[in-house]
């Protein structure tokens, strides 16, 4: 079609091409439109533009009586160095963020918890690890002191990172029957310098905001995943 011609008053052209169409109905929420969010009524999603990505966006969202979504929140986050993967192929030491659906089984932190946290909420202190070493029973695990088969050089010291686990959410990835080498030690946690090594991460304030917002009765889970593809977070 060709363009109309400029100086054509207004009115003319509405009667010349008739009432403008409608406006497409708006796009339903994100989690309106996933296949599974946990059967909770508290949802975080991750999503990330594609798999490549380091940079996305970290929403909360609640479900109310009626099955509608609102948003409670949201913040900028940064994911693993090498971008996303599907959960279920992730392998250890790959800097790769795991894609999927998690609960989210307790938090912890170098600092207090923020007033009005209700889920579970550890200290951390000089002798918490997160052991991740593959030849280890507590792979996976939070454990203090560390045992002696699962070594240093293997694992997280919690107290050495003060400002990325000054809080953290222990997200449920590889964490109910741990599969050695697929990976160990997934939070969403505060942001550092640049991407995570797998981890989700978020600026502090926001992080706390969340922190004070899940409630377990809720069933709270975290979804990570992309806008489209073969990681959409439309297919968890």
């Amino acid at each position: 079609m060709r363009p109309l011609r400029a100086g054509i008053a207004t009115a003319a052209v509405c009667a010349a091409l008739g009432a403008a169409p409608p406006a497409p109905a708006a796009l339903a929420p994100l989690p309106a439109r996933m296949a599974d969010t946990g059967g909770g009524s508290q949802l975080i999603t991750a999503e990330a533009p594609r798999a490549s990505s380091t940079r996305g966006t970290v929403t909360w969202w609640d479900r109310h009586g009626d099955g509608s979504w609102t948003k409670a929140g949201s913040a900028v986050a940064r994911f693993g160095a090498k971008g996303l993967v599907e959960g279920a192929r992730r392998r250890q030491g790959t800097n790769t963020t795991p894609a999927g659906l998690y609960a989210l089984p307790f938090a912890f932190g170098n600092a207090a918890a923020p007033g009005g946290t209700a889920l579970p909420y550890r200290r951390v202190h000089r002798a918490s690890w997160w052991c991740q070493d593959n030849d280890a029973r507590s792979y996976n695990r939070w454990t203090e002191p560390r045992p002696r088969d699962c070594r240093a050089t293997e694992s997280e010291h919690l107290a050495d990172y003060p400002v990325q686990y000054a809080h953290a959410l222990v997200v449920g990835f590889n964490y109910d029957r741990p599969v050695h080498g697929r990976g160990a030690g997934i939070f969403l946690h505060v942001n550092g310098r640049g991407a995570t090594a797998g981890c989700v991460s978020v600026p502090r304030a926001e992080l706390r905001r969340i922190l004070t917002w899940v409630r377990p009765g809720r069933a709270p889970h975290l979804a990570i995943g992309t806008s489209g593809g073969a990681t959409a977070l439309t297919r968890y």
